[in-house]
């Protein structure tokens, strides 16, 4: 029996391109050629290579990928510069990405405030 079966930490490329929710918008595949260009273009990932040239990746390799694709897909860094704050001793990736949500949510509520004067103003001069 496979080891890494038994294991569940472990996840396949498949599952963890799932995990990301990478897919490829011309047919609906899961992309899992990005999460291998990221495995080239970022050291701290760090799959484990078995049989087959499968490979498998931990909590760990997991969670460095769901940052790079905040930092690329969602906050627009380029490469470079994820690769600068990810090499980066102080870098508080998880606080940035609290920071952004909980902006979003601001920007959100004040969206909202500001379409309801627009809407009184308009009942009220129409």
């Amino acid at each position: 029996m496979n080891k890494l079966k038994v294991n569940s930490k472990y996840k396949s490329i498949g599952e963890v391109a799932e995990i990301l929710e990478l897919i490829n918008k011309k047919n609906g595949s899961l992309s899992t050629h990005t999460i291998r260009f990221w495995e080239k273009e970022f050291k701290q990932i760090k799959p484990k290579i078995f049989s087959g040239n499968r490979r498998y990746y931990d909590e760990n390799s997991i969670n460095t990928l769901k940052k790079i694709k905040f930092l690329l897909k969602d906050k627009g860094m380029t490469l470079n510069g994820v690769k600068k704050l990810l090499n980066s001793e102080d870098s508080d990736i998880d606080e940035l990405s609290y920071t952004s949500i909980r902006q979003k949510n601001i920007i959100k509520n004040k969206l909202k405030y500001i379409k309801n004067l627009i809407k009184n103003i308009k009942v009220n001069n129409g």
